[in-house]
């Protein structure tokens, strides 16, 4: 693995926790991330490939399918999700409704992104109907809104 806030690689580790200190705190709230991955794998089963946390500040990837590789860029596909987060006012006020997520097509599965608040998680996974994605994002946004106000009052002194 590696810091969670810098992403230095393991085997730096002991260099970089006497002067950056991120190892101090867990990125993520244990229940929290028990909860996602709960409720992801009871909504999408099987076809669950991977499931990742963020925040403007950090991302941890709470599962990955053991038949997939651990090569995925996280920090640059974090960078491109966090956009969501400022994004989201464009949509307000029209006649789509609230926004609710954003499924991503790929060659060899989708993503799906929510945000609720000041977090939010990317979930990928294999071919599935457009009513389980339906499905997946309400079981999400209830998550992360039941665990917003964990996330505000985390301190950020890093």
């Amino acid at each position: 693995m590696g810091c969670q806030v810098c992403f230095a690689p393991t085997s730096t580790l002991l260099f970089l926790y006497a002067v950056c200190g991120h190892m101090e705190r867990e990125a993520i709230d244990p229940q929290l991330a028990d909860e996602l991955r709960s409720v992801c794998r009871t909504t999408v089963g099987d076809e669950l490939r991977s499931i990742t946390y963020f925040t403007e500040d950090i991302v941890e990837q709470l599962y990955l399918r053991s038949d997939l590789e651990q090569t995925a860029d996280l920090v640059g596909f974090a960078d491109h999700e966090r956009l969501g987060f400022h994004s989201q006012s464009a949509y307000r006020n029209t006649q789509l409704g609230e926004y609710q997520a954003t499924i991503r097509m790929f060659e060899n599965g989708y993503l799906s992104r929510v945000i609720r608040g000041p977090h939010g998680v990317w979930v990928t996974v294999d071919a599935m109907s457009i009513d389980r994605f339906e499905e997946l994002t309400s079981a999400l946004e209830a998550v992360l809104t039941d665990f917003a106000d964990v996330v505000d009052s985390e301190p950020t002194d890093y």
